[in-house]
């Protein structure tokens, strides 16, 4: 699973919150963090990728950068403002048992 927002920064620890999660409820994800920039080196490795919402304008743009096997998720900003990695793994189970 990829998360991306504009600089990497806020994904980077939204990120590791996701991860202290995933490992805490014995998950078996692996979530790596990205700017948008760098979506074209991942694209190939991921089943999943989540966008920050502040990218909203360019999720359907960065959707089509993507296999069509990979779920694009936007992230919800209630999570994504407080960093909540608990919030973020669970929207994501959510989206992927779709």
């Amino acid at each position: 699973m990829l998360l991306i927002c504009g600089s990497g920064a806020s994904s980077g620890f939204m990120a590791a919150n996701m991860r202290k999660y995933v490992k805490k409820a014995g998950y078996d994800y692996k979530i790596q963090a990205r700017s948008e920039s760098e979506l074209g080196d991942y694209v190939d490795d991921i089943d999943a990728l989540m966008v920050g919402p502040h990218l909203k304008a360019e999720f359907e743009a960065l959707a089509a950068r993507v296999p069509e096997k990979v779920k694009v998720i936007l992230m919800h900003p209630d999570y994504y403002a407080i960093l909540d990695g608990k919030g973020a793994v669970e929207h994501l189970r959510q989206e992927l048992e779709a």
